[in-house]
């Protein structure tokens, strides 16, 4: 148990910040992200109890049209659509969720990162870089994120503190 103790500290410690003019502006792109995520990006393909009744999700369930533009991917994203619309819809979702409230901030993340990736190369990248804005801010927030943690503004702070 001593060992789990340890690497949960490891991966969720918070970077705290020179002042609280510093956290918060820590706090507001990551809360804003984590909430465009969670509210609009992942709710619109992933079942969530906020996910608009007219898409006809069940909780954690994928929209139809997901995995099949996954398998247009090709290669790998070809062989299991299913489980990266289900992982990308997750991070998304869930993810963003995290991210607002600063709980796994790293672990959330990491999951953004790999996702924006897969949406930036995969799916935007012969649309312009206009149509890629999206995807490049939710990735720049969550490379910082993954550095900083959630800072003094999340859970994760909460929890290392009770731990320590």
């Amino acid at each position: 148990m001593n060992a789990f103790i340890k690497i949960y500290r490891y991966i969720n410690r918070p970077r705290q910040q020179q002042n609280w003019v510093a956290e918060i502006l820590n706090f507001i792109p990551r809360f804003v992200t984590g909430f465009l995520l969670t509210s609009s990006f992942g709710a619109d393909k992933f079942g969530m109890p906020w996910t608009d009744e007219s898409r006809n999700l069940d909780f954690f369930e994928v929209i139809a049209w997901f995995p099949e533009d996954v398998a247009s991917y090709g290669g790998i994203f070809a062989m299991f659509p299913i489980f990266f619309a289900w992982m990308g819809a997750f991070s998304e979702a869930v993810g963003g969720l995290l991210l607002a409230i600063g709980f796994q901030t790293r672990i959330a993340s990491f999951l953004i990162i790999c996702t924006m990736l897969v949406a930036i190369f995969m799916q935007k990248w012969d649309q312009g870089l206009w149509n890629m804005l999206p995807a490049l801010g939710f990735l720049w927030v969550a490379m910082y994120s993954i550095i900083q943690g959630s800072s003094r503004t999340g859970l994760d702070y909460l929890i290392h503190q009770k731990i320590k």
